[in-house]
C-alpha cells in the first residue's frame, strides 16, 4: 500500500477518511490502514475517525461501527434518512406518471428510471441499507433489466453480484438449470447458472426490476436451492397488483402499481402506491 510522502494536516486526513468510508461501505477496515497510509500515530487517526463518526451520525450519512479483537476494525454502514426516502419515492411516483408506461401483457416500462445513474444509486442504497445486516453473501438477478440494480445493490453490500441466464454459453462452463413458468401466457422457460457462481451455503438476496406473475421469482428461488444456498431476501423495484401467482415468501417491493381505466379520458393509466418494503 502506498503511503503519503508528506505529512497531511488533520483536515486533509478527515476529508480522505470520510471519502474512503463512503466509497467502501460494509467493508472491514483496520485502523492500521489509515495509520500506515498517513504515517501517523493510531491515536491521532482514532481522533480523526471519531470526528468523522460524529459528522456521519449528525448528517445521517451512516454509522461507523467498531469491531473489537485482533481481526477487528471499522465498518461503515450507510443510512438513508426518512426525509430522503420520502423525496426519492415521491420523485419515482411522479416520473411513473410521465410518458408511455403501460406495455402489452400488463407490464410497465421502467428502463428509463433504472438507467438514471443518480436515481439508480439512491434506490440501490435504500435497498442495501435494509439488508446490510443480514450477512448476505451474494446478490442474484436474472438477465436483463434487473442487472443494473443488482450490481448497484451488491456494491453497497460489498458482495458479489450473480446474473442468472436464460441460455448459457461456452464461457459459462458447466451449469445448473431449472424450468419455470413465466409470463401471462404461462409458458415454460429455462434459467441457467454456472456451477461456480455460488458457493454452497451462501445467503442470497434476490433483486429484480418488476414482479408480475411471480414465476421468474419462484424459478430463481428453486435454482438457488439447487446450489444448496438459501434465499434470505427478495426485493423488487416495482410490483404489479394485476397478477395471480404462487405465494412468494417474505418479499419486498418499493412500489405497487395498478393499471386502471380512466373513463373520462377513455384511456388506461398507471396508479402507484408504496410497496411492502415500507410496511
Amino acid at each position: 500500500m502506498a503511503t503519503m510522502s508528506n505529512k497531511m494536516k488533520r483536515n486533509q486526513r478527515i476529508v480522505y477518511i470520510s471519502q474512503y468510508f463512503v466509497t467502501h461501505p460494509n467493508e472491514l477496515i483496520g485502523l492500521s490502514y489509515f495509520s500506515d497510509y498517513f504515517n501517523s500515530a493510531k491515536s491521532s487517526i482514532s481522533e480523526d475517525i471519531d470526528f468523522v463518526r460524529g459528522i456521519f451520525d449528525e448528517t445521517e450519512i451512516g454509522v461507523i461501527e467498531t469491531i473489537a479483537g485482533v481481526q477487528g476494525g471499522m465498518i461503515f454502514r450507510p443510512s438513508y434518512s426518512d426525509v430522503k426516502t420520502n423525496e426519492l419515492m415521491d420523485e419515482i411516483r411522479q416520473r411513473l406518471t410521465e410518458g408511455k408506461r403501460i406495455l402489452p401483457g400488463s407490464y410497465v416500462y421502467l428502463a428509463d428510471l433504472l438507467q438514471d445513474p443518480r436515481l439508480l444509486d439512491n434506490v440501490a442504497k435504500l435497498i442495501a441499507v435494509k439488508y446490510q445486516k443480514e450477512e448476505i453473501d451474494a446478490v442474484v438477478t436474472i438477465e436483463t433489466k434487473g442487472i443494473g440494480l443488482c450490481v448497484a445493490v451488491a456494491k453497497y453490500l460489498n458482495v458479489p453480484h450473480v446474473v442468472v441466464r436464460r441460455s448459457s454459453s461456452e464461457m459459462d462452463g458447466s451449469t445448473i438449470s431449472v424450468n419455470y413458468v413465466s409470463g401471462s401466457h404461462q409458458r415454460v422457460s429455462k434459467m441457467e447458472l454456472s456451477k461456480v457462481s455460488l458457493k454452497a451455503g451462501s445467503k442470497v438476496l434476490i433483486i429484480d426490476d418488476f414482479l408480475r406473475n411471480g414465476g421468474t421469482m419462484i424459478g430463481l428461488m428453486n435454482l438457488i436451492e439447487e446450489f444448496d444456498c438459501k434465499t434470505v431476501g427478495i426485493c423488487v423495484f416495482v410490483e404489479s397488483t394485476y397478477r395471480d401467482h404462487e405465494p412468494i415468501p417474505d418479499y419486498d417491493s418499493l412500489l405497487k402499481v395498478e393499471i386502471v381505466y380512466n373513463k373520462e379520458e377513455s384511456r388506461f393509466e398507471l396508479q402507484s402506491e408504496l410497496g411492502t418494503f415500507f410496511e
